[in-house]
């Protein structure tokens, strides 16, 4: 059975950036609703109680009854946008539905019981996939998926294929695996890279080229032409006589 949470909502009549900067000044949440080729609707909730409605609730895959001037509406919500530094909700759509229309919605996939793999032979459970798409009446839509990995050795696997999920379709490729039990990792696999990340921080050998006065040859360097010393010029002694 569907969880069902009721919000209290009111029509916006102004649209935009400035609009929305107003409806968080005054502690509301712009949202919109749209759905069914109707017009997009703006709205604003109470940002203290969408925070509480929200609370404990996977908000994908939960009916949201809203009253809208009196009148009741049903809707899921399609996407919630926080605010990126704090946790503020700051703005959220919704998409109206039908009770008598199926729908196509995405549910998480929660593991239960512990693995025979982790428990007799030290694996580590691996969850690859934590949610499937299914095609449901309003009224079927499940909270969550449970998947019973109990049995679950070492090197075996469980895929969509394996899910059972009364009064819905499911549309993700049944071949898609949810959960695997890998082996436990090896001493020599563990220590491996803590060789590699202590590889890196050792430092590099220092490597001097020998001084010339040490008359050290360097490998593999081309030998030097020595340039010929100048001679400092002679005195000339004069011709005939002493020097005075």
């Amino acid at each position: 059975m569907a969880h069902i949470v009721s919000l209290a909502a009111q029509p916006r009549t102004t649209t935009g950036k400035g609009a929305a900067r107003q409806s968080r000044f005054r502690q509301r949440v712009p949202a919109v609703i749209y759905g069914h080729g109707i017009a997009t609707r703006p709205l604003d909730l109470d940002s203290k109680e969408l925070e509480r409605a929200l609370t404990g609730i996977e908000p994908e895959s939960t009916l949201i009854e809203l009253t809208v001037d009196g009148q009741k509406t049903k809707a899921l919500i399609r996407e919630i946008q926080r605010h990126p530094i704090r946790p503020d909700i700051i703005h959220v759509d919704f998409y109206e539905i039908k009770s008598d229309e199926k729908v196509r919605l995405k549910v998480p996939v929660h593991c239960v019981g512990s693995p025979e793999g982790v428990r007799n032979a030290g694996g580590v459970l691996d969850q690859v996939t934590r949610e499937v798409e299914i095609e449901v009446l309003p009224e079927h839509i499940p909270e969550r998926v449970e998947l019973d990995v109990t049995a679950l050795a070492v090197g075996h696997s469980l895929h969509v294929r394996d899910l059972s999920i009364p009064n819905a379709t499911i549309l993700t490729h049944g071949d898609l695996t949810l959960a695997t039990v890998v082996p436990p990792r090896t001493e020599e696999e563990i220590a491996a890279p803590a060789a590699e990340g202590a590889a890196e921080v050792a430092e590099p050998e220092l490597i001097r080229k020998p001084r010339e006065e040490e008359g050290e040859e360097v490998e593999g360097a081309e030998p030097t032409e020595e340039k010929p010393k100048a001679e400092k010029p002679k005195a000339e002694k004069p011709k005939g006589g002493k020097e005075g």
